[in-house]
C-alpha cells in the first residue's frame, strides 16, 4: 500500500511546477502585434472601459437607492480605491509591456496555477460583462421608440419562462455584439479610431450635461426637506462606495493593450493616470448636477439622466443624453471585446489555454481566432440569457485580480534582478550543498567559478544589498533573517499578510452579524489580526527592494499594495453567497482545463532544466580575509538523476 503513495520529492516537484513563474525574454519590445497605440489612444481606450453605462444607469441607482446625493462622496472613496489598484497596474504595464493585463503580472511573479484562474476569471468577466452591456444597449434604444422592438419580438418570436434565461431572445443585442466583433477583427488601429469616435461623442454629451445640468441646478435639492445629503448616513456612503467601485474596473483595459502601445514605459502609466482622473471627475461632477436638478428620491434608476431633463422640460436634451448614452455604451462594448481575446492569446501562447487561439492574422496582427469565437460566444450569452442574476458575478473577478495585482506587485519589488547571485551571509546561500573544510570552517561549492569571482568581487562593497536581502540597518536586531534566500521572507510575510488580511475582513463583515460574537472576543480577533497584518508588513519593509528610474513605480511600497488588498478582500466579502457558489463552480472548471491541458502544455514545463552531470566544482575554503583559497574538485559519484548506472562506474575509474 505505501508503494503507491506518493513521494515526498514527487510532492515537492509537483508544488514547484504549479508554481512556476513565466520566463520573460530579453527584448521585451518584440511581439508579433503592431504597436501603434499612442498615450492619446490608450487614454481614450481606458476612458471607454470606464464611463460607460455606469454614468447613465449607475449615478442614479446609488443615489436613489443606497447614499442620497452623498453619491459624490462614494464616487470620491471609490476613486481613490481604484487609484490604488491602477497604480499597481500601471508598474506592471511599463516593466512587462506584454498582453494578458493581470494574468500576466501574476505569472511573472506568483505562479502559473495562480496566474491561470486570475486569467480564466478575467475571460468570464469580460464575456459576462459585454453581453450584460449590450442588453443595456438594446434596452436603451428599445425604450426610446417605446419598447417596439420587444413588443414584435414577443409577439412574433416568443416568450420563456425558464429559470436564468431572458423573457424574449434579444436579437438586437446579439447583433450589436456581431458587427463590433467584425470591427474588432480589422486590427488595433481601426478599433482604436471606432474608439476614438464614440468617446468623442460621450464626452461631447458629457460636457453638455455638465454646463445644462449648473444651469438648471437647484440647490434646495439638498436641503433637510428633501431629506438632507446623506440621508442614509456613513453606512449608506461605504454602501455606496463598493457599488461605485465597479464603475472603475474598464482601465485594465490599457494594461493588456500594453504590447500593442509604442512606448509603453512611458504611454501606459500615463493613460491609466489620465483615464482614472478624467473618469472619476465625469463621475464626481455628473452625480453633482443630477442630484441638483431633481431631487434623490424621485430619480429614475433606470435613466437617470435623460428622465431628469425630461422631468425639468427639456425632452430634446433627454434625447440626446440618450443618445450619448448609447455611444457611450459602444465604447465598453469595444473596450471588452478588444481586452478579452488577448487575454486568451496571452494563455494560449504560454500553453496554458489551446494552442488555436494564439494565431495571429499576418496582415491586421491581431488574435482573429480568439475574436471571432469569444465574439460569438458574447453573442449567444446576450441572445438567450437573463444576465441580471449574473451581473454581481463580474465584480468577485475584477476584485480577485486587483488582489493578486497589488500581491504581485510587492513580491517582484523584492525580487533579485535578473540574472543576481545571491550573496552568501547576506540573506543569501551558495548554489550548493555546503560541506565541511578542514579547519572546520563551512565550504561553498559553485558549479562554475565566474560566480565565485562574481561573489567575491561583491563582497567588498557590503553596503551594497540587493533586492530581497535584511537592509543593513536592521541587521543587528534581525540577524537570524540573514541566513534565507534573498526575498524568501518578503514571499512568506505576503502570504501572512493576505491570511491576515481575509481574517480581519471576515471579522469585520461577518463578526456581529453571523458569527454572533460577543463584544470581547469581536475586539480581540480585531486586535490579533490586525497585529498579524501590521507585523507581516513591517517584515516586507525591512528588506532592500528594487529601485529603478527606468520605469513607473508605484510610490510607498509595500503599503499601497496592501491597502488595496485589504480593501479589495473586504469588498470581496460583501458579495452574496450565491456569488461565491457560482465563483467555485467557475474555478472547478478551470481548475479541469488547466490539470488537464494547461499543465501538460506549458512552455515553461518545456524550459524546465533537465538534470546534467557536472563536470567540475569549485570549493572554497573560508579564510581569514576576503581572498579565500579556491581549489577544483572532482564532480560526485552519485549518478544524476535519469543516467544510467554506468555513469557512476566512469566516476569511480
Amino acid at each position: 500500500m505505501a508503494r503507491w503513495l506518493p513521494r515526498s520529492t514527487d510532492l515537492t516537484r509537483f508544488c514547484q511546477k504549479l508554481n512556476r513563474v513565466k520566463t520573460l525574454e530579453d527584448d521585451m519590445m518584440e511581439t508579433s502585434f503592431n504597436r501603434c497605440l499612442s498615450t492619446i489612444d490608450l487614454t481614450l481606450l481606458g476612458i471607454g472601459g470606464m464611463v460607460g453605462s455606469g454614468l447613465y444607469v449607475l449615478t442614479g441607482t446609488v443615489a436613489k437607492e443606497i447614499a442620497g446625493p452623498a453619491v459624490i462622496v462614494s464616487f470620491i472613496i471609490a476613486g481613490f480605491a481604484s487609484l490604488l489598484a491602477a497604480l499597481c497596474y500601471a508598474e506592471f504595464g511599463a516593466r512587462v509591456p506584454k498582453t494578458g493585463s493581470a494574468y500576466m503580472f501574476t505569472y511573472v511573479s506568483v505562479g502559473e496555477i495562480w496566474a491561470f484562474l486570475i486569467g480564466w476569471n478575467v475571460l468570464l468577466e469580460y464575456m459576462i460583462g459585454g453581453a450584460a452591456v449590450a442588453r443595456a444597449w438594446s434596452g436603451y434604444l428599445d425604450s426610446i421608440f417605446n419598447h417596439k422592438i420587444k413588443n414584435f419580438t414577443e409577439t412574433h418570436v416568443g416568450t420563456w419562462q425558464v429559470p436564468f434565461l431572458a423573457r424574449y431572445p434579444d436579437f438586437l443585442a446579439a447583433a450589436i455584439l456581431l458587427v463590433a466583433t467584425a470591427f474588432i477583427s480589422f486590427g488595433a488601429k481601426v478599433s482604436s479610431w471606432l474608439n476614438h469616435v464614440f468617446s468623442a461623442i460621450s464626452m461631447g454629451v458629457i460636457l453638455f450635461i455638465l454646463i445644462m445640468g449648473f444651469v438648471l441646478a437647484q440647490p434646495k435639492n439638498w436641503s433637510t426637506q428633501e431629506g438632507g445629503f446623506a440621508p442614509y448616513g456613513l453606512s449608506g456612503i461605504m454602501a455606496g462606495t463598493a457599488t461605485c467601485f465597479y464603475a472603475f474596473v474598464g482601465f485594465d483595459v490599457i494594461a493588456a493593450s500594453s504590447e500593442e502601445a509604442r512606448n509603453p514605459q512611458r504611454a501606459v502609466p500615463r493613460a491609466i493616470a489620465f483615464s482614472l482622473g478624467l473618469a472619476t471627475g465625469a463621475y464626481i461632477l455628473v452625480s453633482v448636477v443630477l442630484t441638483l436638478m431633481v431631487p434623490w428620491h424621485t430619480l429614475d434608476p433606470d435613466s437617470a439622466l435623460a428622465d431628469a431633463f425630461y422631468r425639468r422640460g427639456y425632452a430634446w436634451a433627454g434625447f440626446l443624453v440618450a443618445a450619448g448614452s448609447i455611444c457611450a455604451m459602444n465604447t465598453v462594448l469595444l473596450s471588452n471585446l478588444f481586452s478579452l481575446p488577448r487575454i486568451v492569446y496571452a494563455m494560449a501562447e504560454d500553453g496554458l489555454f489551446f494552442q488555436v487561439f494564439s494565431r495571429v492574422h499576418p496582415r491586421t496582427q491581431v488574435p482573429v481566432v480568439g475574436i471571432v469565437v469569444f465574439g460569438l460566444l458574447m453573442a449567444l450569452l446576450a441572445l438567450v440569457f437573463d444576465l441580471e442574476a449574473l451581473v454581481q458575478f463580474l465584480s468577485i473577478g475584477t476584485l480577485l485580480a486587483y488582489t493578486f495585482v497589488a500581491a504581485s506587485i510587492i513580491v517582484l519589488r523584492f525580487q533579485q534582478h535578473k540574472g543576481d547571485v545571491p550573496t552568501p551571509g547576506a540573506s543569501g546561500r551558495p548554489n550548493a550543498e555546503p560541506h565541511e573544510g578542514p579547519s572546520g570552517g563551512e565550504l561553498k561549492e559553485y558549479e562554475s567559478f565566474s560566480d565565485k569571482l562574481h561573489l567575491v568581487d561583491r563582497g567588498k562593497s557590503k553596503e551594497q544589498r540587493e533586492p530581497g536581502q535584511l537592509k543593513a540597518a536592521f541587521e543587528p536586531y534581525l540577524e537570524f533573517l540573514s541566513d534565507f534566500y534573498p526575498g524568501e521572507v518578503v514571499t512568506v510575510a505576503v502570504v501572512t499578510l493576505m491570511v491576515s488580511a481575509i481574517c480581519l475582513c471576515s471579522i469585520l463583515v461577518f463578526g456581529n452579524t453571523h458569527l454572533h460574537l460577543p463584544t470581547w472576543s469581536y475586539s480581540l480577533l480585531l486586535v490579533l489580526f490586525s497585529l498579524g497584518f501590521l507585523l507581516s508588513l513591517l517584515l516586507i519593509w525591512v528588506h532592500e527592494q528594487q529601485h529603478s528610474t527606468q520605469t513607473f513605480q508605484i510610490p510607498l511600497v509595500p503599503l499601497s499594495p496592501a491597502l488595496s488588498i485589504i480593501l479589495n478582500i473586504y469588498l470581496m466579502l460583501k458579495l452574496s453567497y450565491m456569488t461565491w457558489l457560482r465563483f467555485a463552480v467557475w474555478l472547478l472548471l478551470g481548475l479541469l482545463v488547466y490539470f488537464g491541458y494547461g499543465i501538460w502544455h506549458s512552455k515553461e514545463n518545456l524550459r524546465e532544466p533537465r538534470a546534467q552531470r557536472v563536470s567540475a566544482r569549485y570549493v572554497v575554503f573560508p579564510g581569514g580575509s576576503l581572498e579565500e583559497r579556491v581549489q577544483a574538485v572532482q564532480p560526485s559519484c552519485q549518478p544524476a538523476s535519469g543516467l544510467p548506472d554506468t555513469d557512476t562506474d566512469d566516476c569511480k575509474r
